[in-house]
Formats: C-alpha cells, structure tokens, sequence
C-alpha cells in the first residue's frame, strides 16, 4: 500500500487541497505571492508558473532553498556536505520526477551500520537485534495496516518509547532503537506518537528512505527550479510582518518597508516565523493554539573534513551512545582520498554541541569514534556545524508531532484561511522530508485552483 493512500484511508491526508473547501468555478487568480523560497514555496512558484498565474516569492532571507542547503566544506576537491536535508526516499516519488525533469542524478546513499555502545565497537553485520523482538517488530509493522481507524488513534495517546516496552522489547534492543529512531524526529521517542512511529515505519522503503541524494548536493534542485520560475521574482530579504486581507486583495507588508498585493497567498513559513506575522483579521483562536502546540527538532549536523577515509567502507554509518549520536559518510561518491563523518546529534546532545567552540567540537566527536578507530583527531582538518534549534526563521529542523498530535493538530494548521492557502513539510504526509515541502507545495496550488 502506497504511504499516500494509506494516509487517505485513516483520515489522516492534510494537505492543502483536501483541506480546502472546494469551490466549484472559482475564477483564476492572476496573481499569487508566495512567502519563503524553500522547496514547497518554489514547487508552489514553479506550478503556477506552468498554470499561467503570476507568481511573486518573498524570502525573508539572503539565499534561496530555505532548509535545503549545501555546503561545500573542500573547494580544492569540491567536497560538500548538507547542512540541512540530506536524503531523497525510494517512496518519494514527486521529488525523484523532479529530478528527472530537470536532469539531475540521483546517486546511492544508503548505509550500513556498525554501532558503538557501552564503550565496545561492533561492525557491520557483527550485531544485531534480539531475534525472537525482531520477528515481534515485523509483525507489529504489519498488524498496524490491518487496525482500524478507531484502533489506530488509540495508538496516538501512547508514546513510541512506552509502547515498544509494553510490546517486550529487551532494555538493550530499547537503548538502540531509541538511539536510532529519535533520529528521525529529532526529539527523544519519548515525546513521538507510538501512531506517529508506526505510520512511518509501516510505509517506509527498507532503508526508512534513506537512499539517495542528490549529484552535486541537495541545492542542484532548488537551483533547477529557480531558474525555471525565474531569480527575478524571488524577492530577497523581505520578511513578512503583515497579511492584510480586508480588502479586495491581499496586502502583504515587510519589515523593509515594502508591501505587496496578490488574489491569494501561499504561506510556507516554517511556524516560528508564521507566528511572527500580524494578520488582518486575526487567525481563528484554534488555529493559532495549534500552532502554539507544534514543535520542531533541535537538530545539529556537524561534518568533519578528514585527511584521509580511513574507516574504510565507503557505505558505513555508526550508531553510538555518544553525544555525536549518529555518523555517516556525506562524501560517498564523492571522489578524492580526503572525506567527511557527519554526526547527526538530536534535542539536548545537539544543545551540547552547539555550546562548543570547533576545536572542541572535533575533540568530542572524534572521541566517541575511537572504539571504532583509534585515535583520529591528527586526521581532522576543518569542522562545519548547523544548529537548527537556533535558526533565526525556523527554530528548529522540522516539525515534531508529539501524543494527541496526529490526527486533528495537522488538519487545523494546513487548513487555508480566508485567501491565505498553507504549506509546508510541517502540514505533509511525508512530514520531515523534501518530499513533503514538495507534496505540500503543489498541494496549495491545486487548492487555488480549484
């Protein structure tokens, strides 16, 4: 069963044009402004470009991609890192047509996963979860496609950890799937809907879709699309501060001074930012307590250039009990004898790390590999570190659906107001991905156009 329609099936489907009333011989707007130029605010852009609508987007900051950016840590190599989204899934199927569409390569960027736990290192294939909870896991995956709507909200007031312990998982196998599943949401599982987990991970490709990226790094597709929609009407440095809809358009106002008019808006800010903008009238009361509610994932990616790979296998990545939490190999596929490890740390190790100044960063983070591979701080170059918890327009890397979330909390955010039409991987059903920005964004546009 495709994720999308399993979704549809248990009412959970939030996105713009399901939650738009639908308005039957709506005129065309001519024009619409687009606030935020991540990947669903220029999929939104691109759309209705293609549909013959005007399509103006605001940008509050100095680059184009929002939480898509990729970093170039070697010049002389052209080594680069992401310091934000990082995987394109088997299951998403909108981005890899994209891709496609725009003659971008996909390359393999799956892993393998050796872990260090309690101070020893095991490799590849050299451990493994209890057999008899593995086969139970399997067959809970598979029981939750059968359960019913009823059945399935009922999962919602349980969080993943508790679950997993009601279900006789063993404290060891618990530490390790905690340790790898917050990666996921970026939070402790402790906080994550045992629905949530199980809606993700019945509908997920083998590798959780974690399995491509992109040639040349993640923003060859938001240079793709900027190019298509046009660099010229993408408005840089303009920060929404006002949405007056009172009148008989849509009078956008930003802190520079500026304003704007358009027939409808899409609204892809990320809500730390939505939140910031004074609307006229006011949103509805539910609206704004739902999006008081949502969190987003304190997330830190922290990619160090090494003289040499010298953990050998290119497609390896280590779990660990560490502050650094998760490493990979970014510079897979990548040619050239120097590489990068990204730790991929989540909440309050991720706070930790963000504290550190770079020396002390490479310090700790090579520390935790040294059960792995000795001592390896000689071999570090340079460091680059994002810190999403403290970005100035998000707060955070992505929005994080905590017990009770699930089903009602996503509905009333993507839900448009008045002209003002909402997107975004935070309102996706594959919320978390660039998939989901994508889905999002079209979503908003076929809404308009409905």
């Amino acid at each position: 069963m495709q994720r999308r329609n399993f979704l549809k099936m248990t009412g959970l489907v939030t996105s713009a044009s399901v939650a738009a009333p639908q308005i039957l011989f709506a005129q065309k707007p001519k024009k619409v402004l687009v606030l935020g130029a991540g990947l669903a605010g220029l999929t939104a852009a691109y759309k209705l470009k293609q549909s013959g609508i005007e399509a103006i987007i605001l940008e509050a900051q100095n680059r184009i991609g929002g939480r898509v950016f990729t970093h170039t840590i070697d010049t002389e190599n052209n080594l680069t890192v992401e310091l934000g989204a990082e995987w394109v899934g088997e299951s998403h199927t909108k981005l890899k047509n994209y891709c496609a569409e725009f003659g971008l390569k996909l390359l393999n960027h799956q892993f393998d996963t050796a872990l260090i736990l309690d101070g020893k290192y095991s490799p590849v294939n050299a451990w493994q979860l209890d057999k008899k909870w593995d086969e139970t896991y399997q067959k809970i995956l598979k029981d939750f496609l059968k359960l019913s709507p009823k059945q399935q909200k009922e999962l919602d007031k349980i969080d993943w950890w508790r679950y997993l312990k009601k279900m006789g998982i063993n404290d060891r196998d618990l530490e390790i799937m905690e340790l790898q599943h917050s990666t996921d949401y970026g939070e402790s599982i402790r906080f994550v809907s045992a629905y949530s987990a199980l809606a993700e991970y019945s509908q997920s490709s083998p590798k959780d879709e974690m399995d491509y990226k992109i040639e040349g790094g993640n923003s060859q597709i938001v240079k793709a699309f900027t190019q298509k929609i046009g660099e010229e009407n993408i408005k840089l440095g303009h920060w929404v501060s006002a949405i007056d809809q009172t009148g008989a358009q849509v009078r956008v106002t930003c802190k520079n001074g500026s304003t704007w008019e358009a027939d409808k808006v899409i609204c892809t800010l990320p809500v730390n930012a939505l939140l910031d903008i004074n609307f006229l009238p006011t949103l509805p009361d539910t609206k704004i307590e739902a999006l008081e509610s949502l969190i987003y994932a304190r997330i830190i990616k922290t990619s160090i250039l090494f003289k040499e790979r010298f953990w050998g296998n290119e497609g390896m990545d280590i779990l660990t009990d560490g502050v650094g939490q998760y490493y990979f190999h970014p510079t897979k596929n990548q040619p050239g004898t120097k590489g990068c490890l990204t730790s991929y740390a989540i909440g309050d190790k991720a706070y930790v790390i963000s504290k550190m100044d770079n020396e002390h960063k490479i310090s700790v983070l090579c520390e935790t590999l040294e059960p792995a591979f000795g001592k390896v701080n000689h071999l570090a170059e340079k460091v680059v570190s994002y810190y999403w918890g403290e970005d100035k327009f998000s707060k955070g890397a992505y929005a994080v659906y905590m017990l009770n979330q699930s089903f009602e909390l996503k509905k009333l955010i993507a839900k448009p107001f008045k002209n003002v039409f909402f997107a975004g991987e935070h309102v996706a059903d594959w919320q978390g991905f660039m998939e989901g920005a994508i889905e999002t964004g079209e979503a908003a546009v076929e809404a308009i156009l409905s």
